[in-house]
């Protein structure tokens, strides 16, 4: 095949677990005009052999002496791809049939995209459940939640060729385990981003997944990507302090700690909102979707917050920033939230 309409990057090391259950994903694609680009990145079991063995054509492999890294690897499959499209996919994770066909189709039909992703389900110990994704979406919320924290799993992307190729280079090393998300920020540049509001991708989950071994590293590469993002709008200053906040609790999920963070994290959130609705000025129905999305994490900081124990009622209250009010949680939620983080500060030692 010389004319794939898509290239799927693979970067694997130390795979072999894996790696052959998400080949098999791709052979069961109802598009069949892909190529898979394997990059070993210097593994030390037996990925290499498994991948050079594969009885399908479609799949190429491109070995790296040494390991370098996950960014590295996908640099150089990025380098290699002939396809009009280029996809993303972990070692370990699974295509479901009609993924690549479904954002081909969209890509075709919306030429002002330039990335699409879609929902996925968890894959953990052979069970599949939901993840927590906002049932409806739209490019402009997407672009919104790039502001606060990162919307679209990595092993749902697919871009255009020419866009991801126009990036030099295409993942910064520097910020490793959130190269995706500084991707977004970057090639948003060229054009829109979407995702698919149903799951085409099962997220395999388990004990040696970056995201469970490397989680310093991310929040701090995250960090640096909200900080640079909003510096123009917050200022350097202003943006350095609430790039941590936004990422440890509202993508982390971390309780915070005083009244003072709660109240400091919510008007920088409300700061940014406003900046943003003014700059994109989406339509009416898009406004309110954008508004709930964010009030509903809001809610969540909120109950996280009245949950450990480390805020109170009345500092929620305080803090509320303009149109985030209570979150949407409604004062039920809230009230039974504070009475459990009641309990927890009770039990604690003096």
């Amino acid at each position: 095949m010389t004319d794939p309409v898509v290239s799927v990057v693979v970067p694997s090391y130390n795979g072999v677990a894996f790696i052959g259950e998400t080949l098999e994903s791709l052979g069961r694609q109802t598009l069949r005009e892909w190529e898979a680009i394997v990059i070993d990145d210097g593994s030390t079991d037996d990925t290499r052999a498994l991948v050079r063995a594969w009885p399908d054509p479609r799949v190429r492999l491109i070995e790296r002496a040494e390991n370098g890294g996950p960014v590295l690897a996908r640099n150089a499959g990025i380098a290699a791809v002939r396809g009009r499209y280029v996809a993303g996919l972990d070692q370990d994770d699974l295509c479901l049939p009609d993924r690549l066909a479904r954002q081909v189709a969209y890509l075709e039909g919306h030429r002002d995209v330039v990335l699409v992703g879609s929902q996925a389900r968890q894959l953990r110990d052979g069970r599949v459940s939901s993840m927590q994704y906002a049932p409806l979406t739209t490019p402009d919320l997407i672009a919104w939640l790039t502001w606060i924290e990162n919307p679209i799993v990595w092993s749902t992307v697919m871009m255009r060729t020419d866009a991801a190729r126009s990036l030099d280079p295409f993942s910064r090393p520097e910020l490793i385990y959130a190269e995706d998300f500084d991707l977004y920020h970057r090639i948003a540049r060229l054009g829109r981003l979407a995702r698919l509001d149903e799951p085409l991708l099962l997220y395999r989950q388990h004990a040696g997944g970056v995201s469970k071994r490397f989680i310093a590293t991310m929040q701090a590469s995250a960090t640096r990507v909200l900080a640079e993002a909003h510096a123009a709008v917050l200022g350097e200053a202003e943006a350095a302090a609430i790039a941590p906040l936004l990422v440890r609790h509202n993508m982390g999920g971390e309780p915070v700690p005083d009244r003072l963070t709660l109240i400091r994290l919510g008007n920088g959130i409300a700061t940014l909102q406003a900046a943003f609705l003014e700059h994109v000025r989406p339509d009416a129905e898009g406004r309110k979707l954008i508004r709930w999305e964010t009030a509903r994490r809001w809610a969540r900081i909120g109950r996280a917050g009245l949950r450990s124990g480390q805020v109170g009622l009345r500092d929620i209250l305080a803090a509320r920033p303009p149109h985030l009010g209570l979150g949407y949680a409604g004062l039920e939620t809230l009230l039974w939230s504070g009475a459990i983080g009641a309990v927890r500060r009770m039990r604690r030692p003096a």
